[in-house]
């Protein structure tokens, strides 16, 4: 397959597009390419399903990237993974990211992958073509909005929306002395001059007097990360909700589509900054995890330390904005809660590491506590050496129309803080490529263990099926979604060819959920090694009369069903 650019940039929603309807052309055996909506603009929101005989219900991963728009990097790291899959697909001899040869031909037979490259195709967009700050879509319906705020815009006509300081004696920056250009935290002893830092933008509303505080959300609705309907909650409790849950065609599509596959297994996002996965709970401490649940996520933690070297937190131990306080609406909560997934997050782009920052614990400590001069400092540094100068840049002057004189330009966060430098995405497409193809393997399986005819004599026979799951994850999945009224049991069904008649049993059994083989990390020593999960495997039996072929069926909505045939 023909490299077209993503692993080492950044591609626009017509580039995007192009790679992906090329795939499409080149593989219709086993790429499907659709549009699961329109946004607001009129961008389509493709979802890439691979794998061969889409409708065919069998478990399946799902992978979305880009919900906020500055967060680039996930979208290559989801076209990587479909580009691996495509290649595999096409050459049964290609490499499939290190993958054993038995869990390359599960994944590419017995699971399917829904990709979503770009949530916010809008949003992405304008931060692409202007480089301003946007977290979701650039989008604002709300009512009621007459207090002066700040809406970013290219106010000097560069291509760009960047940042604006203004000289002002009760700033709260200085400019460093070392380095032109960068603005540290101004200390009591500094002589100035001092500036105030504002969006590069226009104020809504002006007064000719008042300066708003700037805010992320400012001139946004709605952070789609918020928006999910599961604990959704209006604003001013949660930031970005949206007017309700799934108000947004893009939030709405991913949710109907989520909730009309059920066989959805896995369920990860893409995010940056900060190399880190968020796994649940969202909204309780640990030991209120299901612990079947808990030991899924210890494998995932285990898998993500090897393979990618980033560590697995709690969302709501080490990732809440305020102490005990959950998001509400996100939407690795909606697929773990909600739809029974090993719903998470991960922060792609490790820069605190990359910068050489001690990694601070909790988590969020990395994002909120105020660093100091030397930090950034050493962040110009890096940028210097190591970015190409991309973030740090020269400020101009300009006469603002509402403002009056400003500076202009400063910082562009957009490649190497916010996403990698264009040399570090290709190492991060693969170790994430491989991470999630991994997590893909842990699919539950349905197989038959045997199908057994035995002659009772008078024209009768007896028909023996054991129907068995040989995959790691129980056919529900998850114990915390083993009651929801979706998650139905295995059946097991009979189907009599001509000249048969059933005489005992039900054309359908229902036989309940198999164990899997995973979730087993509390017995496995040398101290007191027990197998300690259920009995994989459930026998099912019927008496026919006459002579024919029979089709056994077992299956869920969760996998699916697998059949068999037997000569009576």
């Amino acid at each position: 397959m023909t490299e077209k650019g993503f692993r080492n940039g950044y591609l626009s929603h017509d580039e995007l597009g192009r790679v992906l309807e090329s795939w499409a052309r080149a593989y219709p055996e086993v790429m499907r390419l659709e549009s699961l909506t329109k946004s607001e603009e009129g961008r389509d929101l493709w979802l890439v399903t691979v794998g061969r005989d889409p409708d065919r219900v069998r478990p399946a991963v799902w992978l979305d990237a880009n919900i906020h728009a500055s967060e680039l990097t996930g979208s290559s790291v989801a076209l990587s993974v479909v580009q691996a899959l495509l290649s595999a697909h096409a050459d049964p001899s290609a490499d499939l990211s290190d993958l054993p040869a038995h869990l390359r031909d599960l994944l590419l037979a017995d699971v399917l992958f829904y990709v979503l490259p770009r949530m916010c195709p809008d949003g992405a967009e304008r931060v692409l073509d202007r480089r301003h700050f946007v977290r979701s879509n650039r989008r604002d319906h709300r009512l009621g909005k007459t207090a002066p705020y700040w809406k970013h815009e290219d106010v000097d006509g560069d291509g760009k929306s960047l940042l604006m300081r203004v000289a002002d004696p009760a700033g709260d920056f200085v400019e460093s002395p070392a380095i032109r250009g960068l603005l540290l935290p101004r200390h009591v002893d500094d002589a100035g001059p001092f500036y105030r830092v504002y969006p590069e933008g226009l104020i809504e509303h002006f007064d000719g007097f008042t300066i708003p505080t700037p805010s992320f959300m400012s001139d946004t609705e709605t952070d789609l990360n918020r928006n999910f309907p599961s604990g959704w909650m209006a604003e001013p409790h949660q930031q970005g909700a949206g007017p309700y849950p799934a108000s947004e065609p893009e939030s709405r599509a991913v949710t109907e589509f989520a909730v009309r596959h059920p066989n959805i297994f896995v369920w990860m996002s893409l995010h940056t900054f900060g190399g880190v996965f968020i796994r649940p709970l969202g909204d309780k401490p640990d030991p209120k995890m299901d612990p079947h649940d808990a030991s899924v996520f210890r494998t995932l933690e285990h898998l993500g330390d090897t393979l990618v070297g980033y560590p697995t937190v709690s969302g709501f131990t080490e990732f809440t904005y305020e102490p005990d306080k959950p998001l509400c609406g996100d939407l690795s909560n909606f697929a773990y809660v909600e739809r029974g997934a090993i719903g998470f997050v991960v922060e792609l782009w490790d820069f605190f590491k990359q910068v050489g920052f001690e990694v601070k614990r909790p988590f969020i400590k990395n994002y909120q506590e105020r660093v100091t001069r030397e930090d950034i400092l050493r962040m110009a540094e890096w940028d210097r050496d190591h970015n190409a100068g991309r973030i740090v840049g020269e400020w101009k002057a300009f006469v603002h129309p509402q403002i009056g004189p400003v500076e202009i330009g400063g910082y562009d966060p957009l490649v190497g803080i916010w996403n990698p430098p264009p040399d570090k995405l290709g190492k991060i497409c693969d170790d994430m490529t491989r991470f999630f193809l991994r997590l893909a393997s842990l699919a539950p399986r349905l197989s038959f263990g045997s199908v057994e005819v035995t002659r009772l004599g008078a024209d009768l026979s007896r028909i023996t099926a054991v129907v068995e799951n040989i995959g790691y994850l129980p056919t529900y999945v998850l114990g915390s979604s083993k009651s929801r009224p979706w998650n139905d049991p295995v059946r097991v069904g009979l189907a009599l060819g001509a000249g048969l008649e059933l005489v005992s049993g039900h054309a359908t059994e229902t036989v309940g959920h198999l164990a899997g083989w995973g979730g087993n990390d509390k017995s496995t020593t040398p101290m007191l090694a027990r197998s300690m999960m259920e009995q994989p495997r459930r026998q099912v039996s019927w008496v026919v009369r006459g002579g024919g072929e029979v089709t056994v069926s077992a299956g869920c909505a969760r996998t699916g069903s697998v059949d068999t045939h037997a000569k009576v």
